[in-house]
């Protein structure tokens, strides 16, 4: 750490996310941005300049400049990456999926493990404030509904809808639900790409839990939408408007019924949170809020949701 006490970060792959990355360590006051790094040479200089810091071609020239990285590349290239970084006992932020295979995730848990290293695994919605809020509602989900769903923009298409954005309602999923899953039914088609573009996805826990999720990159409209039911209590939010209500049961004169409850939230971009999360992580050596073990869950289930549903292709 510098003796201003900010800590030096990086950013590896600045693309569409990768860019977002660099804009808000930028802006971060306990922060020192050292640079970007990314292949492209031309996007590499576009986006150190765009934020004022400086670009690097090969991602190596950074292990003796910083004390932390986040890893937004291409997912084939997480593993590679975050291995070389991880070995140098620098801490690594890794966007989802955290890596292709299970073997990749446990050998950069247990080589984090070894080394005192921070692993954060980035599934952003952990910290859209509706979801923050949601959770002191939630005590026992019984079945849970989300969609997920946008049109094709060309992005995240080197894997299919179920590892690029249905992974986030099944990280989400196995954070609220305290039980093992045992029985996964899927189905996806590919419509635009060659890989699965609309998923859908039944998942059964031990404890009777039933969450049905679906997701997809060719649709119309935008929705990032969850609804969790429990008994007596339902709760409903939108991670788009960062907005939540809660459905309660009630009894009027001997007769059952619903009231409902906005719930007001002030609203902060996920994004600023999750880095500043991670910088604090990194700072106080705390546990991060979504570990290297949480990302390897999320793989793991989303793995399974695309080998089912390729049996049905």
């Amino acid at each position: 750490m510098h003796i201003d006490n900010k800590i030096r970060v990086a950013v590896v792959g600045v693309g569409y996310l990768g860019e977002h990355h660099a804009r808000i360590y930028s802006s971060m006051n306990d922060v020192e941005l050292i640079g970007v790094a990314d292949e492209n040479r031309e996007r590499a200089d576009d986006i150190a300049n765009k934020y004022e810091t400086r670009p690097f071609y090969n991602y190596r020239e950074l292990f003796d400049r910083v004390e932390a990285v986040s890893i937004a590349a291409p997912t084939t290239l997480h593993y590679p990456i975050a291995l070389d970084f991880i070995s140098r006992n620098i801490d690594v932020l890794i966007e989802k999926p955290i890596t292709t295979t299970i073997d990749q995730a446990d050998s950069l848990i247990t080589e984090a493990e070894k080394n005192g290293v921070l692993i954060q695994a980035g599934h952003v919605e952990r910290f859209n404030k509706a979801f923050s809020a949601m959770k002191k509602y939630v005590t026992n989900p019984r079945f849970i509904e989300s969609h997920r769903m946008g049109p094709y923009v060309g992005r995240g298409i080197d894997v299919d809808v179920v590892l690029d954005l249905m992974i986030h309602d099944i990280d989400i999923i196995l954070s609220l639900v305290k039980s093992k899953l045992n029985d996964i039914r899927a189905i996806g088609v590919p419509v635009l790409t060659n890989h699965i573009d609309i998923a859908n996805a039944r998942l059964e826990f031990d404890n009777g839990c039933i969450a049905n999720v679906t997701a997809s990159r060719v649709s119309k409209d935008k929705m990032r939408k969850i609804r969790i039911f429990q008994p007596d209590t339902y709760v409903s939010i939108d991670y788009g408007r960062q907005s939540m209500a809660v459905f309660s049961r009630i009894t009027h004169d001997g007769a059952p019924g619903i009231t409902s409850e906005e719930i007001s939230l002030e609203k902060e971009e996920p994004l600023l949170a999750e880095l500043t999360s991670f910088i604090e992580s990194v700072r106080n050596r705390n546990k991060p809020v979504v570990t290297g073990v949480d990302g390897r869950e999320a793989l793991r289930v989303a793995l399974q949701i695309v080998e089912d549903a390729g049996k049905r292709l």
